[in-house]
């Protein structure tokens, strides 16, 4: 199973995608979702408790968790969550940065982002700033797997392609979190997800968070 590589085109994808929905698939993958995140957010707690304890050391005033709104499947917003890595305005300084965005399309990426806490710094090249999302999965907000959920401003500049990664319910980690991440385009992202979308099964899924689990000991291009 080979997925696209950069520099694919939404050319050589044109047209609706074929959404894998077998009913077994859709059941285990669920069900999946609810024991992994239970086992998750129980094991994970002492790691919770030493991040929050590290991001109110750095500034005691700001909270530890971060809600910010998200677009799921079919365009439902959703309230997702993630330890706090950037100071309390930085959604307000946002339009000021614009300018310096160093990623393609609808994506907004700065690698020196000087919203970023010190903490902040570490816990997203990790990915663990992404761990409370387990509680999106558990809600059913969320999948362990599957496309990146975008934020409601990237999704108004979507072309009726792009709006088909929106098909599915969105992920923790999927092909494109683990393909480069922060290095890789907006329109190479979407064929990553149409190609996920696609291909999904039990064991592309349980293939993909073997490989999101490594990439938190050795991280890939995520800031």
């Amino acid at each position: 199973m080979n997925s696209p590589k950069a520099g694919t085109t939404q050319e050589a994808y044109v047209g609706t995608i074929e959404l894998y929905d077998n009913k077994y698939y859709l059941l285990s993958k669920r069900w999946m979702d609810v024991i992994f995140s239970i086992l998750g957010l129980l094991l994970l707690m002492p790691l919770f408790v030493i991040v929050a304890l590290l991001i109110k050391l750095e500034d005691i005033r700001s909270p530890v968790f971060f809600k910010q709104v998200r677009v799921g499947k079919d365009g439902r917003t959703f309230d997702m969550y993630k330890f706090r890595s950037m100071i309390n305005n930085a959604e307000g300084l946002l339009d000021s940065l614009l300018d310096q965005n160093e990623a393609s399309g609808a994506l907004f990426k700065m690698k020196d982002d000087p919203r970023v806490t010190k903490i902040g710094h570490f816990i997203r090249k990790t990915s663990i700033d992404e761990l409370p999302q387990l509680w999106n999965v558990l809600k059913g907000d969320m999948s362990l797997v599957g496309p990146r959920p975008p934020l409601p401003r990237e999704v108004e500049s979507y072309t009726e392609y792009h709006k088909q990664r929106l098909s599915v319910v969105p992920g923790c980690t999927g092909l494109w979190q683990v393909s480069g991440r922060s290095s890789v385009g907006f329109e190479t992202m979407v064929e990553l997800d149409l190609y996920y979308i696609r291909n999904r099964n039990f064991f592309y899924d349980l293939k993909l968070i073997c490989k999101t689990i490594i990439i938190i000991f050795y991280p890939n291009n995520a800031y």
